[in-house]
């Protein structure tokens, strides 16, 4: 049978959809589509057909890989995560301001944000006279200013694993958390219950299994501020999906909930037996097992593959939040199952949140927001390896004009991966997109092959309900994979990485031509691309020597290139910051990277393990340095406003993998800076940072088992 994404329905009949011990024979691979679009679904049951039909192929194509491995295919022996419970992988890839009043600074850094105009949720936000803080289970509401009149003014207990959140102009903080939900039996899957804090329905968050590991829903809390000794909760909602980001622009916000494929309890992918069962017996057991597997996945109701969410209203009740079927989309191109929902959350009356949802049957990918539209990508799905097999992605495109709503627009397919929201820029009506191009070539050496790779910048604009590429760059760098990318106006900045860092600048005014104008050099890596000004960059990554025989470590560095000439850029300053052994949040987190323009002020957290003869404990370094960078001068270190007391303050039983006293962001708010971390925040003027003028300290409470 030759197989084809068009002749789906054929493919599914042509296996029997349960019961018959006919050989199921595996489709060819899925084919790129050229001209990528979302569907929508005509009903309920339409969908629910979807969702099963889609599994069983993609369960039947994926049991077929054990007769590669049997009898020595591919690698000699069934690897050891075939056992694991979980489908197998395919394709692992890859100036001066003034000096304020009693009333507020003069100025102040709020949270670094990629787009001007679109907020993103962070656990630290501050207007100037206040910083509101997430930790642990707590959200902390302080008094900032003056700055020496630092104080935890009031908490308050949230629910599950707080995650990030909004402050709004209506003295609102939005909190989006991690909980876990019992289901209404024992499969996990048939829809989510009613759940409070003290209800029954909702399982305790013990410190290792809060959030990430545990969570199987998002909360979404409406704290009321206005009065900072006493928040207090006005909305409670409760969504299935875990949180992965979120946006504001103008009011509302738009949140990203992800969830991969839910298989039903029982659904088994691997065929225990001896080796020397003959090929006859072995292969009837395979079918065997592919038509239990598909009946377990047919007997699921719709209601099991999407639990609903609800609401918790003020007399404690629980009100169910419904959900369309029709808001619901396909990909006419071939993608792994999961779900995606674009959640778009107004406030109502300043209390009640609306909600309205856009969602897609599709697995998690990379997310960028303007002001006017949102992009989504996630990767084409291919079901095994093979010789010249390319990476590719999709691209879904949201309108967000409408404040209630996230309209789908069009969607495109750019040749290669995307590394992070970085990747993506809109600019005048025009997507840029940074990507890796990978070529699968087949060897001996490992059954899963090695990649070719290079990169590329591919521009778009939306025609017709469809993304239609514009233009491409040259590729670039061979063998190398983008560890950074910016978009500036019409500039674009790439950075890839083997042993250099190549530093790629890019004139984007005419998108049907984007060129390359220069290149750099330098040992090591950036991983975040700041600007600064029109003429220069401020980046963070990692110094390698170029040689690898050069005996000097690797460690962090901070770099300022002047690209004041495209054609000819130039790392003007670089800094290396602590030893081999130190490490930042700010390499890979660019919220935790803080440049204040107003004063020309850098700070970083950073932390490093300094060998102690007295304890262990005592050998950690936790801190928040701060630099003045000059684009004529380059890096002058002020200091280090020290949190490493805070380690011994909070012994290491009280620390969990997502909570303990490591400074992770900052606040710099005149001449005065303000250093955060889970375990508390402190203050110090900029010239004295070794004096701090107040510490506020939280109390580690762990949540009971």
């Amino acid at each position: 049978m030759k197989w084809t994404w068009g002749s789906f329905g054929l493919a599914l009949a042509a296996v029997g959809c349960g019961g018959g011990e006919g050989d199921w024979e595996q489709p060819a691979n899925q084919p790129v589509r050229s001209e990528a679009r979302l569907e929508g679904f005509a009903g309920c049951s339409e969908l629910e057909s979807y969702i099963e039909d889609t599994a069983v192929l993609d369960m039947r194509t994926q049991l077929s890989w054990q007769r590669r491995w049997r009898g020595g295919g591919i690698g000699g022996a069934i690897p050891d995560d075939m056992n694991t419970g979980e489908p197998p992988m395919a394709n692992p890839g890859a100036p001066e301001s003034g000096g304020g009043s009693a009333d507020g600074p003069a100025d102040h850094t709020d949270t670094n944000n990629q787009v001007k105009g679109v907020d993103e949720a962070d656990f630290v936000k501050n207007d100037g006279t206040r910083i509101f803080v997430i930790s642990g289970q707590k959200l902390y509401v302080h008094k900032s200013w003056p700055a020496a009149s630092l104080q935890a003014l009031g908490s308050l207990s949230l629910e599950g694993y707080p995650r990030e959140m909004f402050l709004t102009d209506q003295n609102r903080v939005i909190v989006f958390s991690g909980v876990t939900v019992a289901a209404e039996d024992s499969g996990g899957n048939s829809g989510v219950k009613a759940s409070d804090p003290d209800g029954a329905d909702v399982a305790p968050c013990s410190p290792m299994g809060c959030g990430g590991y545990g969570a199987n829903a998002t909360k979404v809390t409406v704290v009321d501020v206005a009065d900072p000794a006493s928040p207090r909760i006005v909305d409670e909602l409760y969504l299935p999906g875990f949180y992965a980001q979120a946006r504001r622009s103008d009011g509302t916000v738009r949140m990203l909930l992800n969830e991969t494929f839910r298989w039903p309890e029982g659904v088994r992918w691997y065929l225990e037996g001896s080796s020397s069962t003959s090929e006859r017996k072995w292969k009837k057991a395979l079918q065997e097992l592919m038509n239990k597997n598909e009946a377990l996945i047919r007997e699921q109701t719709l209601a099991q593959w999407l639990p609903s969410g609800w609401r918790k209203a003020p007399d404690g009740s629980k009100v169910e939040v419904q959900y369309d079927c029709q808001s619901f989309y396909r990909s006419n191109a071939p993608t792994q199952l999961g779900f995606v929902t674009v959640a778009t959350l107004s406030l109502e009356g300043n209390n009640t949140l609306g909600l309205s949802n856009t969602h897609l049957v599709a697995p998690p990918g990379e997310l960028y927001a303007s002001k006017d539209a949102l992009y989504l990508a996630n990767s084409h799905w291919w079901w095994w390896p093979e010789n010249g097999q390319k990476s590719y992605s999709y691209l879904h495109k949201f309108d967000l004009r409408q404040p209630g709503e996230a309209r789908y627009v069009g969607s495109g397919v750019v040749e290669g991966t995307l590394l992070n929201q970085f990747s993506m820029d809109e600019h005048e009506g025009v997507l840029r997109v940074a990507t890796t191009l990978s070529t699968l070539e087949m060897n001996e050496s490992t059954p899963w092959g090695t990649q070719k790779l290079s990169s590329r910048i591919t521009t778009f604009r939306e025609e017709e309900g469809l993304l239609k590429q514009v233009g491409k760059s040259e590729e670039l760098a061979d063998g190398e994979r983008i560890y950074s990318a910016r978009f500036m106006g019409a500039k674009g900045y790439v950075v890839t990485f083997r042993q250099t860092d190549p530093l790629f600048t890019f004139d984007l005014s005419d998108p049907v031509h984007p060129r390359k104008v220069g290149e750099l050099k330098v040992p090591g890596f950036s991983t975040y691309i700041h600007p600064m000004g029109e003429t220069h960059l401020l980046t963070i990554g990692q110094h390698v020597p170029e040689n690898p025989n050069d005996p000097s470590p690797r460690g962090l560095k901070l770099s300022l290139f002047d690209v004041s000439d495209m054609s000819k850029p130039t790392e003007a300053f670089t800094l290396r910051v602590g030893s081999s052994s130190g490490w930042s949040d700010a390499a890979y987190d660019h919220k935790a990277f803080n440049f204040f323009p107003a004063k020309g002020l850098l700070a970083i957290p950073f932390a490093e393990y300094v060998a102690s003869s007295s304890d262990y404990w005592s050998g950690f370094r936790s801190e928040l340095r701060v630099f003045r960078v000059n684009a004529a001068t380059g890096f002058t270190p002020v200091g280090a406003l020290s949190m490493s007391d805070l380690y011994n303050a909070n012994p290491y039983n009280g620390w969990t993998w997502y909570w303990s006293p490591t400074v992770r962001r900052s606040v710099m708010a005149d001449d005065y800076v303000y250093a955060i971390s889970d375990a508390g925040v402190r203050v110090a003027n900029v010239n004295t940072l070794q004096v701090p003028l107040a510490t506020v300290q939280y109390e580690r409470e762990i949540p009971s088992p």
